[in-house]
C-alpha cells in the first residue's frame, strides 16, 4: 500500500471513530509514517514542536494511545528507557521481537512459539500474547 493510501485509510478510521482530523493529528501519523524504527512520545513530541510549537506534551501523548487503540501504532516498552511507539497499520500480522539490549535495535520475526499447541495450567484460553528476545545484535557483541 501507498503511503498517502495508508494515510487516507488511517484518518478515515479515526473519523468512523469519532475522532476530527486535526492538522496536529496528520502530522503525528506523518512523523510515526516517515521513521523506520521506534520513536519515544518525547521524540515525537520535539518533532511535533516544529510545526506546532504550542502543542502539549499531554496531547501528543494521548494521541499515541487512540492510535494504539485503534491498531495504528505498535508500542514497545523498551526497560530502562521506556515505552516507545512505531507505525503497525501497515502490518497488521502477528510477530515478535528480537532486542538488544546495547543500542536498542528492534528485529521482528514472524515465528510464533505458540503455533503448537500448548497445555496451559487451569485450561487457560490465551486471547492474545507478546514475546520478545533480548541480547545484543551482531554490530553490538
Amino acid at each position: 500500500m501507498e503511503p498517502a493510501d495508508e494515510m487516507k485509510e488511517m484518518l478515515q478510521l479515526l473519523s468512523n471513530n469519532g475522532y476530527r482530523i486535526t492538522e496536529q493529528r496528520q502530522k503525528l501519523l506523518a512523523i510515526l509514517m516517515e521513521e523506520q524504527g521506534f520513536l519515544s512520545p518525547k521524540d515525537v513530541y520535539a518533532r511535533m514542536l516544529v510545526d506546532f510549537p504550542g502543542v502539549s506534551f499531554d496531547t501528543v501523548y494521548r494521541n499515541l494511545r487512540i492510535l494504539h487503540q485503534l491498531g495504528m501504532v505498535e508500542p514497545f516498552n523498551f526497560m530502562e528507557n521506556g515505552v516507545k511507539f512505531k507505525i503497525s497499520y501497515s502490518k497488521n500480522q502477528h510477530h515478535h521481537h528480537l532486542v538488544c539490549l546495547a543500542c536498542d535495535k528492534i528485529v521482528p520475526f514472524d515465528y510464533c512459539p505458540l503455533d503448537r499447541p500448548i497445555h496451559f495450567p487451569e485450561k487457560m484460553k490465551v486471547m492474545y500474547h507478546r514475546f520478545e528476545v533480548y541480547g545484543l545484535c551482531e554490530y553490538c557483541q
